[in-house]
């Protein structure tokens, strides 16, 4: 089975050119998407006076990132970049959790962990709640109900998947602003 991976990537765009560039990301940010394996797109855009954007692709395995990566498309929209950006785009690959709170840059912009532990707290503790109501009565329906580290098993899985995959990619998109500020 392959994990889903992300692609970190760091662009510091040339003052007044962040109109062209923007229209770029649109252009790439399509193009992406018709890629094998794509899961989506998320970019931070610059906080204040800095000039870096950090953009997250999410791909479903290492394997269509590296194709994606390493395809005439991309390079051809890299090299339309070039004139747009201070330097050459600053690019990582990440797999699980890494990537919530810490978007790369030159000086690196971190989350206040109070900040962490408030948008961490308000995704679980309402999947806490609701989940295990869920779990129980489909345990019920196989014939599980009552292997009660089963249940904890079932909906702990279940708060991950939904954390990694769903939840904090899209929270921390809604809340990026207010995050790292």
């Amino acid at each position: 089975m392959n994990d889903a991976v992300t692609l970190l990537l760091e662009h510091r765009v040339k003052p007044g050119l962040q109109a062209d560039y923007e229209a770029w990301v649109k252009d790439i940010s399509a193009r992406a998407r018709t890629a094998q394996g794509y899961e989506g797109v998320s970019i931070v855009r610059p906080h204040s006076s800095h000039t870096s954007y950090t953009i997250l692709v999410r791909f479903d395995s290492h394997e269509s990132l590296l194709a994606w990566v390493n395809s005439d498309t991309r390079k051809e929209l890299l090299a339309r970049a070039a004139p747009l950006l201070i330097e050459s785009e600053g690019l990582e690959i990440h797999t699980g959790l890494e990537f919530w709170f810490t978007p790369s840059s030159a000086r690196a912009i971190h989350a206040r962990p109070y900040k962490q532990f408030l948008i961490t707290l308000s995704a679980i503790y309402p999947l806490t709640v609701v989940l295990p109501w869920l779990v129980q009565p489909a345990l019920g329906m196989v014939g599980l109900q009552g292997v009660g580290a089963l249940q904890g098993l079932a909906t702990t899985a279940l708060i991950v998947l939904l954390m990694v995959y769903v939840i904090m990619p899209r929270y921390t998109r809604l809340v990026a602003k207010w995050l790292f500020d």
